[in-house]
């Protein structure tokens, strides 16, 4: 069972760029909810403390970069999604003292997906590029889709490889370039953080499909380079806003088991951009 949290905190290094604490402030000032959702950034040394120190003080909230492996090692219990995806993003203190973990990266990307491309995608071929927490959301969502194909492409083969061998449902091909994965694609996701700080872009938008749909799991302010060049090019184009609204409502969900006011969340955002 759950207890009701006693404080909110969303933990990860470095957190100058999390939009989170506005939209999850806005929905808990909505919902009439007296506690506010803070930012913990904290170096790996402080780590394990601060988990320590979030189980003692019974909190919930949520883990980003680089921390979701380390927050799934350290759960005393995950739910199937968490364990499926090996990340946690959101958690929260049983009643009995345990700190659950979950991931609802997965469900927020299909819920953004959606939101995209207007329902499910027929069989076809879709492009990955990450191979890290992000990206084994993506594929843990895209198995109720049944693709034709999944190609999947990482800077590192090796882990891109280990990554693949995870969700044998799939039919993932590993490539050995972006431009490889992304030839011939109905979507391309890009599950890195390039793009965060600067206007690098994952994949020349020259090498995509004509009719190819891009989302982006990065956000910032004015959208990413990649989007803004996919959307110029006349491609259906959104960056990660989408999906961090969803996965932070069905976080909110968990922890209060009360849907939050979604449209709240989006006039934070949106007054911040």
């Amino acid at each position: 069972m759950k207890a009701r949290p006693e404080r909110l905190a969303l933990l990860g290094h470095p957190l100058g760029h999390s939009l989170s604490p506005l939209m999850q402030n806005a929905a808990l000032r909505a919902a009439g909810i007296p506690l506010t959702y803070e930012v913990l950034d904290v170096g790996r040394r402080a780590l394990d403390a601060t988990i320590e120190s979030l189980r003692r003080t019974r909190a919930a909230g949520n883990v980003t970069i680089p921390y979701k492996e380390d927050v799934l090692a350290a759960c005393d219990r995950l739910t199937a999604t968490a364990r499926a995806v090996g990340a946690v993003n959101t958690y929260w203190t049983a009643i009995d003292g345990a700190l659950v973990g979950d991931n609802t990266d997965a469900p927020g990307f299909a819920a953004a997906a959606d939101q995209l491309l207007g329902g499910v995608p027929p069989a076809s071929t879709l492009a990955v590029i990450g191979a890290g927490g992000g990206a084994a959301a993506v594929l843990h969502a895209m198995e109720g889709w049944r693709p034709r194909e999944v190609r999947l492409y990482s800077r590192t083969m090796a882990r891109a490889q280990s990554l693949a061998k995870r969700f044998p449902s799939l039919n993932i091909t590993v490539v050995d370039t972006a431009q490889a994965a992304t030839r011939s694609t109905s979507l391309v996701v890009n599950a890195t953080p390039i793009g965060l700080r600067d206007e690098a872009v994952p994949v020349d938008v020259g090498a995509l499909d004509p009719e190819a749909a891009v989302l982006d799991l990065v956000y910032r302010p004015g959208e990413t380079a990649w989007v803004r060049a996919a959307r110029a090019r006349g491609l259906r184009a959104q960056d990660g806003l989408a999906m961090l609204v969803e996965q932070g409502a069905l976080a909110f969900e968990r922890w209060f088991s009360v849907r939050p006011d979604r449209e709240v969340m989006w006039s934070a955002l949106r007054a911040s951009r």
